[in-house]
C-alpha cells in the first residue's frame, strides 16, 4: 500500500481538482492534480459515503466551484449579467476564471480583471458596450471597498480667502473614480436596478461621463457633462483651480461652460463631498 499523502499535498491536489476548468471526471487526471498525487485514484484519497462514491463526492465540490464564482461575480456585475443573460454570463465566468483564477482570500477581488477580459473576448456580442458596462460596475465595487476619508466641511471651504482659490489644489476623497464611456452604460445600469421590466435605453454609441464616489457608507454615481468631466479630471490630476478653469474655457465652444455653470459645478461637488482637502 502506498504511504498516505502528506496533508499539504492532499490539500493542493484537492484544490487542483476543484478548480479544474473541465468536467469533474477529467479533473483528477489534470496535470496539476497528477503532479501532487502521481498515479493515485480518487478512491485512494477520498472515502465514499453511504450513498456517494469518492468521485461523486469530489464532483460536488468541483461543480459548485464555478457556480460560486458566478454568484460572486454576479454580485459585482448585475447589469452585465442582465445584458448577457444567465447562460451568456456563466459562459463568460467559465472563461474568465480559467484565465484569472481566484488568488485572494476574499472574493471581492475576483472581478479585478473582468473589464480587460471582456475587452478581448471575441465571442461577446456588443463587446464594446459590455466593456464600458464592466468598467462602470468594477468602479462601483472598488469605490465601495475604498478607505473612508472625511470630506471637506463647510468651515474648511469658508476659511480659504477668495484670492487664494486660483492657486488652490483640491484633493479627492479616497473613494472616488472618474470615468469616460463610449456608450450610455449608466442609464442602462439604472434601468436594470430600478425595475427588471423597465424599458432599457438604446445600446447605440453616445459619449457619457460620470464620477463615482462614496459618502455616508453609500456609493453614488453622478453623471457629468463633457465640461464637468474635463474640469474634474484636471482637478483630480493635481491641477490648481485656476488651471482647471482656464483649461475648461479652451474646450470647443458648444461644450464650454459659462462662469455661472462653473460655479454650480464646484458648489455641487463640494456639497457631494468629493474632496477631502485643500492645498494652498
Amino acid at each position: 500500500m502506498a504511504p498516505p499523502l502528506p496533508l499539504d499535498r492532499l490539500q493542493r491536489w484537492m484544490q487542483a481538482v476543484i478548480v479544474h476548468p473541465g468536467d469533474a471526471a477529467s479533473a483528477p487526471r489534470a496535470a496539476l492534480a497528477r503532479g501532487e498525487a502521481p498515479g493515485a485514484r480518487v478512491a485512494d484519497l477520498v472515502r465514499p459515503s453511504a450513498r456517494l462514491t469518492a468521485a461523486e463526492r469530489v464532483g460536488i465540490y468541483h461543480d459548485m466551484y464555478l457556480l460560486r464564482m458566478e454568484e460572486a461575480l454576479a454580485t459585482d456585475y448585475p447589469a452585465l449579467r442582465h445584458l448577457l443573460g444567465e447562460r451568456g454570463f456563466l459562459d463568460l465566468v467559465r472563461g474568465y476564471v480559467r484565465a484569472y483564477p481566484s488568488r485572494h482570500f476574499s472574493l471581492n477581488r475576483l472581478g479585478d480583471h473582468l473589464p480587460e477580459y471582456v475587452a478581448r473576448d471575441a465571442r461577446l456580442k456588443r463587446r464594446a458596450f459590455c466593456h464600458d458596462l464592466a468598467r462602470l460596475e468594477r468602479a462601483l465595487a472598488l469605490v465601495f471597498d475604498a478607505p473612508q476619508t472625511p470630506p471637506l466641511g463647510a468651515d474648511a471651504v469658508a476659511a480659504v480667502p477668495g484670492e487664494r482659490w486660483e492657486g488652490a489644489r483640491l484633493v479627492p476623497v479616497a473613494a472616488f473614480a472618474l470615468l469616460a464611456f463610449r456608450y450610455p452604460v449608466g442609464a442602462y445600469a439604472d434601468s436594470v436596478r430600478d425595475d427588471e421590466g423597465h424599458e432599457h435605453p438604446p445600446l447605440r454609441r453616445a459619449d457619457t461621463w460620470a464620477v463615482v464616489y462614496r459618502r455616508d457608507y453609500s456609493v453614488w454615481r453622478q453623471d457629468l457633462s463633457r465640461a464637468g468631466y474635463h474640469v474634474l479630471r484636471e482637478l483630480a490630476s493635481g491641477r490648481t483651480v485656476g488651471e482647471a478653469v482656464a483649461s475648461a474655457l479652451r474646450i470647443r465652444a458648444r461644450d464650454r461652460p459659462t462662469e455661472r455653470g462653473l460655479f454650480r459645478l464646484f458648489r455641487g461637488w463640494m456639497a457631494a463631498g468629493l474632496f477631502q482637502g485643500i492645498e494652498l
